[in-house]
């Protein structure tokens, strides 16, 4: 494991060269994303790169962590709706080779197709991820089955309400989410994972030097052999 402690606008620009790097030497890769308020640094900084030619995502493929169930594309707050609006449309991606799991109809199904969809891809060359205060990588709440692939599960009253923020009222929150488990995650040739703020010190702390422990999902990472924290001084301040 790695870990590279530097400013939010660093670790962005720093993160993102892992992108060029590996696009100009597989323009084809396989890109594992995620959402929330932690990796928009990055994204921002990849759609700079792109508009000043320095790197292309014409042949890329890409796979989204998860999404909540009930929400369908078009809705505000969808990861869909997320990823369109602060990456997709601001880069030549071929939409039709971006996929986020659905949500809707047959969860379980889906769940199912998606994790065919990423074999038949030739996996994850690089997942991004970002960490939740209760030590969640994706929707993999605490007590996640190591290992999972991708499923439809339940969130919890924390992570909620972490998300209430986006919606409005915490009524609003999805109960449940559709992910990526933490065996699908663990697959991926190369993993980062960006965290940034105090309040993500403790989870911080014992996914890096905690026990490997169901109740800590991202503590799992310690096994995998290409892994990569980017983390601020307040996110790094436990270790």
């Amino acid at each position: 494991m790695k870990i590279i402690i530097d400013s939010p606008e660093k670790i962005a620009a720093i993160a993102a060269e892992r992108y060029v790097t590996l696009l100009n030497k597989k323009p084809n890769a396989v890109l594992g994303l995620a959402t929330g308020s932690t990796p928009l640094g990055l994204y921002a900084k990849l759609a700079e790169l792109y508009n000043e030619k320095k790197i292309s995502f014409d042949k890329v493929t890409s796979f989204n962590l998860d999404e909540y169930v009930g929400l369908d594309g078009n809705h505000d707050q969808s990861y869909r709706y997320f990823m369109n609006t602060n990456l997709f449309d601001k880069v030549n991606i071929r939409k039709n080779a971006t996929f986020v799991p659905s949500g809707l109809g047959d969860v379980d199904a889906n769940a199912k197709n998606y994790e065919e969809m990423i074999a038949a891809a030739g996996g994850i060359d690089l997942q991004l991820l970002g960490l939740g205060q209760n030590g969640h990588i994706g929707f993999n709440e605490p007590g996640t089955p190591l290992d999972s692939l991708t499923h439809k599960i339940e969130l919890t009253a924390n992570t909620r309400e972490a998300n209430a923020r986006f919606f409005a009222s915490l009524s609003d929150v999805p109960t449940h989410a559709i992910s990526m488990g933490i065996k699908t995650v663990m697959n991926a040739k190369s993993i980062i994972l960006i965290a940034l703020g105090e309040n993500k010190a403790d989870a911080v702390a014992k996914s890096v030097n905690g026990k490997i422990d169901t109740m800590v999902p991202a503590s799992v990472l310690q096994l995998h052999p290409d892994v990569t924290f980017y983390l601020d001084e307040a996110a790094a301040s436990k270790l």
